[in-house]
């Protein structure tokens, strides 16, 4: 009979604890659902709308599938659209690999490590405007700082490195590597503090190496952030504009063009239904290449 009274209320109280964890107040969710909806919902019917039709601000005309059309055609899509593949690759690859070396180095007990995660953090905090004007002065031909120490160096004049049109749009790549490798290894070095010290000390006790537990131990179970990391810097790649912009304006010619820049163009020209079709259509770019990627990662980081 005792045991029966006293199972009662653990039982009771259990069932309560679960229904307190299951339902949470309408209210708890407006702030977050009103600001998205807001803030992406809206806006992005409403380009869905206005990117078939052309458009002031005081009126609108509906003109189909016309700006797509006229999109297409336009003769530097093509390399535009090359471009800002290639430079989202190189930028997201890039800051894989970068931070996750970085994250490893930086979590080891170094001398002032604080310090010198405060400084790889740093140019993640600078506004890529304020970058882009930065570098195009570092980098002028003639008189930039880095070509001047080429020169002091090796005895030859340095690169056009934003105006010759081979290396433009690297430059602008290993600038935005740069500016956003310290987010990189801030994710790698919370995903590494995750991982169970006891991993590391049985792998020491059967006397593995450095590189043993970076390959067995690290670079496995670092996977949720690499999976971050990649998904992060590819869609910030494909949709790059403000430093590209800032940098060379898309030049010299349409070497470094990428696909917002293209919108940014037609959008200074007054065709603001061209534009947004272009917006449109680099939303679902991006959603192509991003949606079936993380599916991938996300199945991959569940078999682990």
């Amino acid at each position: 009979m005792t045991h029966t009274t006293a199972s009662r209320p653990r039982k009771a109280t259990h069932s309560t604890a679960r229904h307190v964890e299951r339902s949470y107040p309408l209210a708890f969710y407006l702030p977050g659902g009103l600001i998205y909806i807001v803030l992406f919902v809206v806006p992005t019917v409403f380009s869905f709308y206005f990117a078939f039709t052309r458009w002031t601000l005081f009126e609108s005309t509906f003109v189909g599938f016309e700006n797509f059309v006229q999109f297409f055609s336009e003769p530097g899509l093509i390399g535009s659209l090359r471009n800002t593949i290639v430079y989202g690759v190189i930028t997201s690859g890039s800051k894989v690999v970068l931070g996750m070396f970085l994250a490893v180095i930086l979590s080891t007990p170094l001398i002032a490590r604080g310090y010198l995660r405060s400084v790889t953090f740093f140019p993640v905090l600078i506004s890529s405007v304020g970058v882009g004007l930065t570098f195009q002065v570092l980098l002028d031909p003639f008189n930039g700082v880095v070509n001047k120490a080429w020169t002091a160096v090796t005895g030859a004049d340095g690169p056009g490195w934003l105006t010759n049109p081979d290396i433009a749009l690297l430059s602008v790549a290993g600038i935005d590597i740069w500016k956003g490798v310290g987010l990189a290894t801030l994710i790698y070095i919370a995903g590494i503090a995750a991982i169970p010290s006891e991993y590391f000390e049985a792998a020491r006790v059967d006397g593995a190496g450095a590189w043993q537990q970076f390959r067995n131990i690290i670079l496995p179970l670092s996977f949720p952030a690499t999976s971050t990391v990649i998904l992060l810097s590819l869609i910030g790649g494909l949709r790059s504009f403000d430093l590209i912009w800032t940098t060379t304006g898309g030049g010299p010619g349409f070497a470094s063009d990428v696909v917002a820049s293209v919108i940014y163009k037609q959008y200074q020209a007054g065709f603001y239904g061209l534009s947004t079709a272009g917006n449109v259509i680099l939303f679902l770019v991006v959603t192509a290449i991003v949606y079936p990627l993380s599916r991938w990662l996300n199945s991959r980081e569940t078999a682990l």
